[in-house]
């Protein structure tokens, strides 16, 4: 896990080493253990290494072969690097080191563009080749290593940070109509390629794209998930699809250990993480260290759930560790977390997530995650009156979306009244084929879409913000795959996420099943009083958001006289979320 940044050039000049510099400078906590940039006229790669695999210095980054005539920077993990490597072994390529870095470049060598889809793993990947001089980028599958762009003046660059792009300078900074839309309507998802801001776009998940060195293009998307079912899925019982998604996790699970340092688990309490660590015990592995945290508790509303997380950790003895947050921790860790975030993200865990991951950075440096299981095996609220809709794309934007196009035109200024483009999208996306059922649309929505520009981004942020890799066995390709084969009856059983509760029965302690669901609950960003609200109107007040111009003044005084009355179908605060994107565009110094 690292960050990475890059420099190509069209027009003969060189590269700007320094520009890369700056970026790769911004992104120390990503990658504390090691630095290099690499310059070659007109390509330069710059890179931060958190050492996770091959903890020498065989495996710095940038990586160059010479005898190959390829340079790379890679940030993630690819859990099946061992076999890869015997593969490539077995045709002759002897390797310099004992990580995964090398047998992507090997890989590339051997298999060109057929390389991603060989790869099991989380990856955003650069490539230099020498003698033709184009540069590939490559993100993986579900989209859970950023890597964000900017084009222009005759160059491209690229960094697993939006921040650090801007510290290189030359963005443009304006603030992207659609992009605003998106955020303030699909509850803060921005999709690919778009961001918050006109002059940076990012790479879709499973996407290859390659520049030629006269800045021509060509890209092509490597995978997407097929809900097509068989005849003998439709015929397969409830029973064999549990006995599947049982072997088909406990694989995942078991390729996120690979790793030269201890692994842990984020452990909340619910279905998904006490599954990771009910399959950890199954596969030998004992004394896993595990993380919970909690708020204090606002609004009658509880902060924490550690009578659940305490009953996992004892079942499977676990080294557990408890951690309870006091409000004014929270705000002074609130502008930590909002330099960590490469686009504004309004969900309330963030801060958790964030104040989270320095306490359990503490401990490890590698974490599983029970994130991707509600999109994966339908476990949202909105799936079933989805499923029996007549309108299914409506629907899903009534209950997800936090306000509908005629609100938003009321809430923003004339400035950035656009069409109703985040409705669109959604309209566009359950209408492309690959998913017949609506529920099958739904599911592909969130996770090709929702997933990666919401809590998968949201993990990567908080979690390198200190330094600690997050592993997500529930969006492990194969698992996703299998997921989207089984018949929506089956995984809205039960309320929802059917199969995966089935299987939950079997392997961790009923009460961990069979109660409400759970999330991140962080009340003092829900219910906006005292020093959080004097935050709040502060930088809604502030001189830069009056310049900015984004939201209506009578939109504001109303949301002030009544914080409280303004709480999205999502339960979050329409007051926070209009505060967070102007708190992060003065952070990021836009």
């Amino acid at each position: 896990m690292c960050g990475i940044c890059g420099e190509a050039t069209f027009l003969g000049q060189p590269a700007s080493v320094e520009a890369v510099a700056a970026m790769a400078g911004c992104m120390v906590a990503r990658g504390p253990d090691g630095e290099g940039v690499v310059a070659r006229g007109r390509v330069a790669f710059g890179h931060r290494r958190l050492k996770i695999i091959d903890l020498s210095e065989r495996a710095e980054q940038p990586m160059v072969d010479p005898a190959l005539g390829l340079t790379i920077v890679f940030n993630g993990c690819i859990y099946n690097h061992k076999e890869l490597r015997a593969e490539l072994e077995a045709k002759g390529h002897v390797f310099f080191s004992d990580g995964d870095t090398e047998v992507i470049i090997k890989g590339w060598k051997e298999w060109g563009t057929e390389l991603p889809k060989k790869l099991f793993g989380m990856f955003a990947i650069a490539i230099h080749e020498r003698d033709s001089g184009r540069v590939i980028l490559i993100r993986d599958r579900l989209g859970i290593k950023p890597l964000y762009i900017s084009e222009g003046a005759g160059r491209v660059r690229f960094s697993s940070s939006l921040p650090s792009l801007l510290k290189a300078g030359g963005v443009d900074t304006a603030i992207d109509p659609v992009g605003l839309n998106a955020y303030m309507s699909f509850h803060s998802v921005v999709p690919a390629p778009r961001t918050i801001l006109a002059g940076v776009r990012k790479l879709p998940p499973a996407t290859l794209r390659i520049y030629e060195p006269d800045g021509r293009t060509k890209e092509e998307v490597y995978w997407t998930v097929s809900y097509d079912r068989s005849a003998a899925d439709v015929a397969r019982s409830f029973e064999e699809w549990r006995e599947q998604v049982h072997e088909g996790l406990r694989t995942a699970v078991k390729r996120r250990m690979v790793a030269d340092v201890p692994v842990g688990v984020l452990l909340s309490g619910g279905v998904d993480s006490s599954v990771v660590v009910a399959l950890l015990s199954e596969l030998g592995h004992q004394n896993v260290e595990t993380f919970s945290i909690g708020f204090e508790s606002r609004g009658g509303e509880e902060g924490d759930e550690f009578k659940y997380s305490d009953i996992v950790a004892q079942r499977f003895g676990t080294k557990h560790h408890k951690i309870t947050i006091e409000e004014r921790r929270m705000l002074d860790a609130l502008p930590g977390a909002v330099e960590a975030m490469s686009e504004p993200m309004v969900s309330h865990d963030c801060v958790a997530f964030y104040l989270l991951s320095e306490e359990v950075r503490k401990h490890v440096t590698v974490v599983q995650s029970g994130q991707g299981a509600d999109e994966i095996f339908a476990g949202y609220h909105w799936y079933p009156p989805v499923a029996a809709s007549n309108a299914p794309a409506a629907d899903y934007a009534r209950a997800f979306f936090d306000r509908d196009h005629a609100r938003y035109l009321a809430h923003v200024t004339e400035a950035y009244a656009t069409a109703d483009d985040a409705r669109a999208f959604v309209e566009d996306h359950f209408d492309t084929p690959g998913a017949d059922d609506a529920v099958d649309k739904a599911l592909r929505l969130d996770s090709l879409v929702m997933l990666v520009d919401d809590p998968v981004k949201r993990v990567d942020n908080m979690t390198m913000a200190h330094s600690l890799e997050a592993r997500v066995p529930f969006l492990d390709h194969e698992l996703v795959e299998l997921a989207a084969r089984i018949p929506g009856e089956h995984k809205l059983a039960d309320g929802g996420k059917g199969v995966l509760k089935d299987l939950a029965r079997q392997i961790v302690p009923r009460e961990i099943v069979d109660r409400p669901k759970g999330y991140f609950p962080v009340p003092g960003l829900k219910y906006l009083e005292g020093q959080t609200l004097e935050m709040v109107r502060d930088a809604l007040g502030s001189q830069a958001a009056r310049e900015r111009g984004l939201f209506r003044p009578e939109y504001l005084e109303t949301l002030f006289a009544d914080p409280q009355a303004h709480i999205t179908p999502l339960r979050g605060s329409e007051l926070w979320q209009c505060a967070l994107l102007e708190i992060w565009l003065q952070t990021h110094g836009v």
